[in-house]
């Protein structure tokens, strides 16, 4: 069992961290034969800040795995992560990565049947919390 009680799960030789990221997989697949995508990358690493010594101590560098890299027909490459929940760590590290590099990380939630943005997800819930407080 991997963190947060997900389940690994290997699809066509692949380990993913969870079911809901193989169902992403699955999609992506299926976008690439349909031809809506040209074709994407399986867990991409980005240096967020290289490895160095300082007074005799190595520090190891810090790296973003993200989930998926998309590239899309018009040339725009989309970097994925696929949430469940986000700890400190993914929020420090998502906003390194974005004032690093040039592309944008997008975390994604299977929600409601459908992929939506984290962000949108947790804004929806702190809103719908609220009302029924207000009640």
């Amino acid at each position: 069992m991997a963190k947060y009680k997900n389940e690994k799960i290997t699809v066509d030789g692949y380990r993913f961290d969870s079911k809901v990221e193989a169902k992403f997989y699955d999609k992506l697949k299926m976008d690439k034969s349909m031809g809506l995508i040209i074709n994407f990358e399986l867990q991409p690493r980005f240096i967020l800040q290289p490895k160095f010594i300082k007074m005799g101590i190595r520090y190891r560098a810090i790296e973003l795995k993200a989930d998926f890299t998309i590239y899309h027909l018009n040339g725009d490459i989309e970097i994925i992560d696929i949430k469940g929940m986000a700890t400190p760590e993914s929020k420090l590290k998502r906003k390194i990565f974005n004032a690093t590099y040039e592309n944008v990380l997008t975390w994604l939630v299977w929600s409601g049947g459908q992929w939506l943005e984290y962000d949108d997800v947790i804004k929806a819930r702190a809103k719908r919390k609220k009302a029924k407080n207000d009640k």
